[in-house]
């Protein structure tokens, strides 16, 4: 038996895809989750042999948990399931260390059966997302500046980005400005937007 931990912030969903899994012989879904900030947890206490997560959870990202649990139970392989296929998205996820990417627009029987291929060691990747990767440069925003791009998608002045990030006005300034140049925009708003498309958020 293969044993699922689901995390997924609409309950809808979440319930759907609880209910669709559990009718597989060889499949169990044994935590479901809403909230990011108790993947690490739960799965160190349940001990899940695949983690389903989606990439935007409140608490903490499904790409984060993925690197903690990589770091910290990695018998736990992890598969990410989301509504946006971006190539960017799918260059953090495995660099997080996922073994398998997948859109949520696929049928149920394709996510039973990545399952199946990732529990016996195989990595599973849309197909298509996959092209799309690996004709698409990687983010050039380096750590820093993404925090502070994302800190700045809400409108938040300098000030406020600085007071979130712990950091001072003019360090945020620059990795403000080194990531307006870097995806060729004209302002924070504009380049937060850009990198959001992209994925690099």
């Amino acid at each position: 038996m293969i044993r699922v931990l689901l995390a997924e912030d609409q309950a809808m969903m979440r319930g759907a895809l609880a209910v669709l899994l559990d009718l597989e012989e060889d499949l169990e879904v044994v935590a479901q989750l809403a909230d990011g900030a108790e993947i690490v947890p739960t799965a160190l206490r349940l001990r899940p042999d695949v983690a389903l997560l989606d990439i935007e959870l409140p608490g903490l990202s499904g790409l984060d948990a993925a690197a903690a649990l990589a770091r910290e139970l990695p018998s736990c392989r992890v598969v990410i399931v989301t509504t946006f296929g971006r190539p960017g998205y799918l260059q953090r996820a495995m660099a997080a260390g996922a073994v398998g990417f997948l859109v949520k627009d696929g049928p149920v029987e394709g996510l039973a059966e990545a399952i199946r291929q990732v529990a016996s060691g195989a990595t599973v990747i849309d197909p298509e997302l996959a092209g799309q990767a690996l004709r698409t440069p990687p983010s050039p925003l380096t750590p820093r500046e993404r925090d502070a791009l994302a800190a700045a998608e809400d409108g938040a002045t300098v000030a406020d980005i600085a007071g979130r990030l712990h950091l001072s006005e003019s360090t945020v300034r620059n990795y403000l400005s080194d990531a307006i140049g870097k995806t060729g925009t004209r302002n924070k708003t504009e380049a937060a937007r850009h990198a959001r498309r992209h994925g690099w958020l």
